[in-house]
C-alpha cells in the first residue's frame, strides 16, 4: 500500500483534486479500468480494500460493486514518477465491467493474460465430467498419468528443438505447458506460486 511519505507527495493541486486511476489486475496483468479518485475516495480505499473512485456523473463517492458484488480487491497502489496518477494492483470479483467482461477495454488484452484465463479455466475442470472434458479425463486419471503426461510432451518438446522443426516446436511446447498447467492445478499449485519462487531466486 502507499507509504505515509508517497501520500504526502501526491499532486492533488496538478489534478484539481481528482487524480486518475488505472486499475491492473494483480495476476494476469489486464488493464480493468480507468477511473479518478479524490482524497476522500482514496482514503476509503486505503481503509476498507475495496477500490473507491469519486464519481462524477453520480458525484460521490462510489465503490465499485457496491451494487453488483464484483468488487476490486486491492493489493497495491504505486504513484507514478510525477505523483499525479495512481497504478491500483488488484483482485476483481467476478468481472469488472458492467457488460459482464473481465475488462472495461475488453477484447484488449496481453498474451499473458491468456494464460491467466487458460489456467482458471483448467481449474474449473476439476468438478467437470471426465466424459465431457480431456481435462476433467485427466484429472480423473491421477496425479501418476498426469506427470507422465508432462514428462512425455517433455521428451517430444526437446526432440523438436534438437531437428530444428520451429513448427513441431511450437506444438510440443503448448503441449507442455498444457500439460503442466493441469499438474500443478492437480497439486494445488498455480501460476503466481511458481513466479514467486523464481522471483525470489532471482533476488
Amino acid at each position: 500500500m502507499l507509504t505515509a511519505e508517497q501520500l504526502a507527495r501526491l499532486d492533488w493541486a496538478k489534478t484539481a483534486g481528482m487524480m486518475p486511476v488505472i486499475v491492473q489486475h494483480n495476476v494476469s496483468g489486464e488493464v480493468l479500468m480507468h477511473g479518478y479518485m479524490n482524497e476522500d475516495a482514496l482514503h476509503k480505499t486505503l481503509a476498507d480494500g475495496n477500490v473507491t473512485f469519486f464519481s462524477r456523473t453520480k458525484n460521490r463517492l462510489w465503490t465499485k460493486g457496491e451494487t453488483s458484488g464484483h468488487f476490486l480487491k486491492v493489493v497495491s497502489i504505486t504513484p507514478d514518477c510525477d505523483n499525479d496518477t495512481l497504478l491500483v494492483l488488484a483482485n476483481p470479483i467476478g468481472p469488472t465491467c458492467h457488460l459482464g467482461t473481465s475488462s472495461c477495454f475488453s477484447p484488449a488484452a496481453p498474451d499473458w493474460t491468456f494464460l491467466y484465463q487458460l489456467e482458471q479455466l483448467l481449474a474449473s475442470r476439476k468438478s467437470a465430467d471426465p466424459a465431457s472434458s480431456y481435462t476433467a479425463k485427466l484429472y480423473a486419471s491421477g496425479t501418476k498419468r498426469i506427470a507422465q503426461k508432462v514428462g512425455e510432451e517433455g521428451v517430444e518438446t526437446a526432440l523438436a528443438a534438437t531437428v530444428n522443426d520451429r513448427h513441431e516446436l511450437t506444438n510440443e511446447a503448448s503441449d507442455l505447458l498444457y500439460h503442466l498447467l493441469v499438474l500443478l492445478q492437480d497439486q494445488e499449485l498455480d501460476l503466481s506460486t511458481i513466479i514467486n519462487n523464481l522471483r525470489a531466486r532471482h533476488k
